[in-house]
């Protein structure tokens, strides 16, 4: 084992017994380089976070200019920044017009946070609904809205007044009432297996949100900054939620996450008391800057208006019999196999074959297939020709 790997094991905390164990060396576009030179063709990129491939130039360009001036200065909110007004300005032009404030945090779990509690102090309830088999990160608010009781065993107890409706089931819309707080769901849900809304069912939980004054929050951390074919998933589904969360692709490889909302609700933080939301680095000047190269370049190339047709080459590519369909949209995709074992060998033999796939959190007969958006036609056939071969065998 080499030393790289051995120190990995033995110093740094693990989530899980058996992690993959790859000794990075450099990454660049759609692939990573292992210390012993061989070069990994990404499908994951990151978990979805690293939306224009792996240090890409423009992200570094604005990250080199960046630290020429200044790095953190001033706990979030105090000092005007440029990269961070430019960030958020630029991004309330791409949302729709009840969205006019962002509060930048460090991480998606954090943006969740935030949401969570600005929910509750606009409406002066308590109760929050999550929906079955959801994932908004792993902090004590967010997982006391995610839709696994297995996953929150020995971590309890957690926020009280929580409830959880299937998700796409219209008929659970009546849990909805004059008590609740907000209703938390991910536009796609991603942990589950990329399960897509129905048509007009997000339309119809704001309409019922409306009803009895309670606020929708749509988590984009994975669907958002065009991972869909849209800038935001919920684009694809007319309904314009009151809060909207996003991180993960958003940072060009860096890590932030962000809430926004309408000026009216987004004060709320801000009086009676003062300070509603405090985090030190939210906004930080250099992570602000990738922030902005990476949503310029989405906005302003072809890469998103390409997101389509890049669906349909995977979804070509990867018939196979042992394929029993691909759930999710753009590229966001999930092959779902008939077992557990059989997504586990797909996963560890396309490694073996220079391929890296990984796994969904509660779907464990489906594998991710999230690759940098900039991937290009002939990465999506040399990988996907890898995984028919790889179940050829299987």
């Amino acid at each position: 084992m080499n030393l790289l790997k051995k120190d990995f094991l033995q110093y740094q905390a693990k989530t899980t017994p058996h992690p993959l164990g790859l000794e990075v060396k450099r990454a660049k576009g759609s692939f990573i380089t292992a210390t012993d030179g061989k070069k990994y063709l990404d499908f994951v990129a990151g978990v979805s976070a690293c939306s224009l491939g792996h240090r890409h130039p423009k992200v570094v360009r604005a990250i080199r200019k960046q630290t020429r001036k200044y790095l953190h200065v001033m706990v979030y909110g105090e000092f005007a920044q440029a990269p961070a007004v430019a960030l958020c300005k630029e991004l309330i032009a791409l949302l729709p017009e009840n969205q006019e404030s962002v509060y930048l945090t460090n991480s998606g779990t954090e943006a969740i946070e935030g949401a969570l509690k600005l929910a509750k102090r606009a409406t002066g309830r308590s109760e929050l609904i999550g929906a079955q088999n959801s994932y908004h990160g792993s902090t004590q608010g967010a997982l006391s809205l995610l839709g696994s009781e297995h996953q929150k065993k020995g971590y309890g107890p957690l926020l009280p007044q929580t409830r959880f409706i299937r998700f796409n089931a219209e008929e659970d819309l009546q849990q909805i009432n004059t008590n609740t707080a907000a209703v938390l769901l991910e536009t796609i849900q991603g942990g589950a297996g990329f399960i897509l809304p129905n048509s007009d069912y997000l339309k119809k939980v704001k309409q019922r949100c409306e009803k009895v004054g309670a606020l929708l929050i749509l988590d984009e951390i994975q669907p958002g900054f065009g991972r869909t074919g849209r800038f935001f998933g919920f684009e694809h589904y007319n309904v314009q939620p009151d809060i909207v969360v996003m991180g993960k692709g958003m940072g060009g490889g860096l890590p932030v996450g962000a809430f926004t909302a309408s000026n009216e609700l987004m004060q709320q933080l801000a009086i009676n008391p003062k300070l509603g939301h405090i985090t030190t680095f939210g906004g930080n000047p250099l992570i602000a800057a990738a922030c902005l190269a990476t949503l310029r370049e989405l906005r302003d190339s072809n890469l998103i208006r390409q997101i389509e047709e890049k669906e349909a080459l995977f979804r070509e590519l990867l018939k196979h019999e042992k394929i029993i369909e691909i759930r999710g949209k753009g590229l966001m995709l999930a092959p779902l196999f008939e077992t557990e074992e059989l997504a586990n060998q797909v996963v560890l033999k396309c490694m073996e074959k220079r391929l890296l796939l990984f796994w969904l959190l509660w779907e464990k007969r489906a594998v991710r297939i999230s690759p940098p958006l900039t991937i290009s036609s002939k990465q999506i056939r040399q990988g996907c020709a890898i995984i028919r071969g790889v179940l050829d065998t299987l």
